[in-house]
């Protein structure tokens, strides 16, 4: 499957993220969590794919992301995985392992990355993790930062409004890019921010800032599911539906299960 304005087919890196920021070229960033998805993904020329501990929403069906386990990060991670050929994948590291001590995070990290065979990792925070996130970087470990909305502290923040309206909060989410930047991250996702705000850190910062409902910066990242309209009922003012495929298969099946009804599957072509 050939890939839709993608110039460079060569695998994507994070060197090569800084290049495009560099150079002006946009970063396109999604979610997914199974080969299936995956591989179509990949051949439409995404350039991360982002194994979210949303899948803790999507694919098992909580309310937070705070369930999902390590062990259950690897295993749609190396689903993932199997099928990308040019996109970075990014893994995040689920709630719990990496909050408790840095030792722990490390230790975590490594098994994700040697296990899952993932390009690098997202870790959500800035001052209060910036040691853990030093030492994942110390071991060799490509780390992405996430900042703003952060919803492994959803219950910390009790909503999932918009962050950093307030100057207090700005300046801290600025403080915090700059010592994810400085510790040696190679990207950082902004969420749920004001657009004046993200503008301002994309500008001071050389890496990259890939934004979700932050307005325009280097790129974009959404929930594969979301963006395709699988989910019926969530729609954010940042989200844009680029297909109804919750109303496409729910005629499918139904064309099916009359077919089935009926008799009219499996036909004479049908059969061995």
């Amino acid at each position: 499957m050939a890939g839709y304005l993608v110039e460079d087919a060569r695998k994507v890196t994070t060197h090569r993220l800084i290049e495009m920021k560099q150079q002006g070229k946009k970063i396109a960033m999604l979610t997914a969590y199974d080969y299936t998805m995956a591989r179509i993904i990949d051949g439409a020329g995404v350039d991360i794919i982002l194994v979210g501990d949303s899948a803790s929403n999507v694919m098992a069906g909580n309310f937070t992301t705070l369930p999902i386990t390590v062990d259950q990060m690897i295993y749609h991670a190396k689903s993932v995985v199997r099928a990308v050929k040019r996109a970075l994948v990014v893994c995040d590291m689920p709630f719990g392992s990496y909050q408790v001590c840095a030792t722990e995070g490390v230790t975590n990290a490594i098994r994700i990355m040697k296990e899952s065979h993932c390009d690098a990792l997202k870790l959500e925070g800035g001052e209060e993790i910036i040691e853990t996130v030093k030492k994942i970087l110390a071991a060799g470990i490509p780390v992405c930062g996430h900042l703003g909305l952060t919803p492994q502290s959803i219950n910390k923040f009790g909503t999932y409004a918009v962050r950093a309206k307030e100057e207090a909060e700005a300046e801290k989410l600025i403080r915090d890019a700059h010592l994810l930047e400085e510790a040696g991250c190679f990207a950082i996702v902004l969420e749920k921010i004001p657009a004046k705000l993200t503008e301002r850190v994309s500008r001071e910062l050389t890496i990259p800032i890939i934004g979700i409902g932050a307005g325009p910066t280097d790129g974009q990242v959404l929930v594969g599911q979301d963006m395709l309209g699988l989910n019926d009922g969530f729609k954010p003012k940042f989200l844009r539906h680029y297909a109804n495929l919750a109303e496409t298969i729910t005629d499918a099946v139904g064309q099916y299960v009359s077919d089935v009804k009926n008799g009219d599957f499996p036909n004479e072509n049908e059969c061995y």
